[in-house]
């Protein structure tokens, strides 16, 4: 089978199972969600989305963030783990973000990728699900996990699947195919056991490095 038709066919089918499939950080606006994306690496966005709501109490916008103690703000994201390089980073961030962007986000990956500690991945969140727009695919563990098991990419590396991903997708879908893909990961496709006899990808699935 065509690679694009049988990529056509997996998504089709992960739209029917997941039709609901979105973001599962909570956030109000795209400061809101840069900040929980940051949280969330080596984390589970459950539990970011425990965290988040006495941080944005205490630190409601950017000027806030750039101003709140570090200690204090480490303490805040603590349960997040790695919490002072990500306190760091939040700090270095916002005072990058007053200086050279007004205090707000910017909506292009050329200047997402100037914040400290953003990379392809966190900008494509925050382009994709705070401003809609489809640079890319985010490329998590997941997503990372599904393409190499779907024969979708034969590579490891994030920037490698990425392209692969984009190459067989349609640009307007590249937003939606991520969630689609953490989602089918966290319910069938899981790393240690996956449950191929319920999996609808099935028949479309080579099951690479599944025993």
């Amino acid at each position: 089978m065509d690679a694009k038709v049988r990529a056509a066919k997996i998504l089709k089918t992960l739209e029917e199972r997941y039709p609901q499939a979105r973001c599962s950080l909570r956030f109000g606006d795209a400061y809101q969600l840069w900040v929980a994306t940051v949280l969330s690496a080596q984390c589970t966005d459950e539990r970011v989305n425990r965290v988040t709501p006495a941080l944005f109490r205490r630190c409601p916008g950017v000027a806030e963030l750039a101003a709140v103690p570090l200690e204090e703000l480490e303490g805040l994201v603590r349960p997040t783990g790695f919490y002072r390089n990500k306190a760091k980073s939040l700090k270095e961030g916002a005072r990058l973000l007053l200086e050279r962007f007004g205090g707000r986000l910017p909506e292009t990956m050329e200047g997402l990728l100037q914040i400290p500690g953003v990379a392809r991945k966190t900008a494509n969140v925050v382009l994709g699900n705070a401003f809609g727009k489809a640079e890319g695919v985010v490329v998590d563990t997941h997503v990372r996990r599904l393409s190499v098991r779907m024969g979708l990419s034969a590579h490891g590396e994030p920037g490698a699947i990425e392209r692969d991903l984009m190459a067989l997708f349609p640009r307007d879908r590249w937003v939606a195919l991520s969630h689609l893909l953490i989602h089918h990961g966290r319910a069938v496709c899981a790393a240690r056991k996956p449950a191929c006899d319920i999996c609808p990808v099935r028949p479309l699935c080579p099951r690479e490095g599944v025993a």
